[in-house]
């Protein structure tokens, strides 16, 4: 029976310190120290640490950045490879309640100073790999009080100089293991900041939350059917939305991370072979490398190796690749705004009985939303309604739930437009198919996903109008079997200048990182509207069309 009163429910029955704790994945190293402290946590090169030591590392480097001044809210940027140090700096950097920035390590000085100076980072840690980019970078930056720390990997016999004030093992030699994690005050508290090109040629800082990261840590495993103690291949980049939440999964799950500093498909099996590695993630093009690699080098490998595939929908021949050597792929989908994927091509078991092109037609999908996800959806961004079942009818691909971001750094306008509605707009174009699966049919950003990395065709296209003899210059995604997408510039030089592919190119080293230059050059005149608006769909008809470059 209802009344104008308060519900006994509403009585005496209040949030307090014994029934509630913000949520936050600092817990998951915690617990997988104490009751797995002598279980193997991280392998690399010679090195192992067991659970037990990972988090006493971990500790050090909360105590050290807090000797040196770090404290909430305060960045911590670092520009590493999977190694150790940066599965440390996933607990060390926000158990001291600071935010981590993981770069992604293949940027150039500008983007890489453009990031330190936007985030105010207050700390550097950076493998001594990249010190050339990041020695110009921070001469760019004008971070005068930015501490810098060296890390230098034994694993690293390359070139490099040291740009800091110390090293990482010194650094953790100065902090205190007995150092107490401080846990967010609120779990809406910022725990990682991770840049992300999107529709512009200026990187946009996207941050993330304990209550998301700890949810989708735990997604992850359940989403992914992960049993514990998984032995995890460190193929994709942690500098990518934290490694998709993996570090935090790991440590939920007290498994073992296998560290790789660079994705070579030889170096791959013969870690799988040797770690007896049961789980990895990354880009089509990291499936495509070993489902092409040489059959020699798969041998010994006897036990079932499960593969997350994500980033630019996947190529049917990956996933039929892949089936074809044994190794059992899952499609997730995500965005960095939703902290890697919140969602899955959720299988089906009538579906291993389909003939092996059906198998991969239908787990070529986008999917379903992951289980700490609300809702995953196609809606027509007009009406704000969500378009039939029917395969057919195009909308915008969209998310809701705890597994979105918080929003962007600094920029309320965009992130207000991202939320427009009360969805957060991916910009991919897609369909619902009768049994509720998403699928994506085109991208409506211009961004083109090459090895799994974010390359903005605004970017190229700026650097390009830049050059003297350009008049039109439009950069769309052109397939490729190795990358998945590689950048395709179509230009339209001015009356009377003359310009070939060489000197365009040329003209693009100066001012890109290696990853985001055209592969191809098209010269000609380009199609526009009335209004001189350059249709770029045409365009990626032409890229797709074998006769494009005729």
């Amino acid at each position: 029976m209802s009344g104008s009163g308060s519900s006994p429910y509403d009585v005496g029955l209040e949030r307090n310190a014994a029934n509630y704790v913000a949520l936050t994945p600092l817990t998951f190293i915690e617990r997988s120290a104490a009751v797995y402290p002598q279980r193997l946590a991280v392998i690399h090169g010679r090195r192992r640490h067991t659970w037990a030591e990972s988090f006493a590392r971990s500790r050090r480097l909360a105590s050290a950045l807090k000797q040196l001044g770090v404290g909430r809210n305060d960045t911590v940027a670092v520009i590493l490879n999977n190694t150790p140090e940066m599965f440390e700096c996933h607990f060390g950097v926000p158990a001291c309640g600071a935010v981590l920035n993981t770069i992604n390590t293949r940027l150039d000085p500008e983007a890489v100073a453009f990031i330190l100076a936007h985030a105010e980072a207050k700390v550097l840690l950076v493998d001594r790999e990249y010190s050339p980019v990041v020695k110009k970078a921070l001469a760019l930056a004008g971070r005068s009080g930015l501490v810098v720390i060296d890390v230098d990997d034994p694993e690293y016999a390359g070139p490099g100089e040291r740009l800091g004030r110390i090293d990482y093992e010194t650094l953790l030699a100065s902090g205190s293991e007995d150092f107490v994690f401080e846990p967010p005050a609120d779990e809406w508290d910022a725990i990682s900041l991770n840049y992300t090109s999107g529709t512009t040629g200026d990187p946009k800082g996207v941050v993330y939350h304990h209550r998301g990261a700890y949810l989708n840590a735990l997604s992850n495993i359940v989403s992914w059917g992960m049993p514990p103690h998984a032995v995890y291949l460190w193929t994709l980049p942690m500098f990518h939305c934290n490694g998709w939440c993996f570090a935090w999964s790991m440590a939920a799950n007290a498994g073992t991370n296998v560290c790789l500093r660079r994705v070579d498909p030889r170096l791959i099996f013969d870690a799988i072979r040797a770690h007896r590695v049961t789980h990895y993630c990354g880009a089509p093009i990291v499936h495509s490398m070993l489902a092409n690699a040489p059959a020699a080098w798969r041998e010994g490998i006897d036990h079932t190796v499960h593969g997350l595939v994500a980033a630019a929908p996947p190529p049917a021949a990956v996933i039929e690749g892949m089936a074809k050597i044994g190794f059992d792929l899952t499609h997730v989908y995500g965005l960095t705004e939703t902290y890697g994927p919140a969602a899955v091509c959720a299988k089906h078991d009538e579906w291993a009985d389909l003939a092996l092109s059906e198998q991969v037609a239908l787990n070529g999908r986008q999917g379903v939303r992951y289980h700490a996800q609300e809702a995953i959806t196609v809606i027509d961004p007009d009406t704000m309604e969500q378009v039939p079942r029917d395969g057919r009818t195009m909308g915008e691909v969209m998310f809701r739930g705890n597994l979105v971001m918080k929003g962007y750094l600094k920029s309320p306008r965009a992130t207000a437009e991202s939320f427009r509605g009360g969805w957060y707009h991916t910009g991919d174009l897609g369909v619902l198919q009768p049994d509720g699966y998403v699928k994506i049919k085109d991208r409506a950003k211009d961004i083109i996903i090459s090895g799994g990395e974010n390359v903005s065709s605004i970017e190229i296209e700026d650097v390009l109008y830049r050059h003297p003899a350009v008049m039109a210059a439009a950069v769309v995604a052109l397939p490729d079997g190795k990358w998945g997408e590689v950048p395709c510039a179509f230009v339209e030089l001015r009356d009377g200048a003359e310009a070939d592919a060489a000197a365009l190119l040329a003209h693009c080293r100066a001012h890109l990182a290696g990853f985001k230059m055209p592969k191809k050059v098209v010269f000609g005149a380009l199609p526009k509207t009335s209004t001189g608006k350059i249709q770029k769909f045409m365009l990626r008809e032409r890229a797709k069309s074998a006769s494009a470059f005729d």
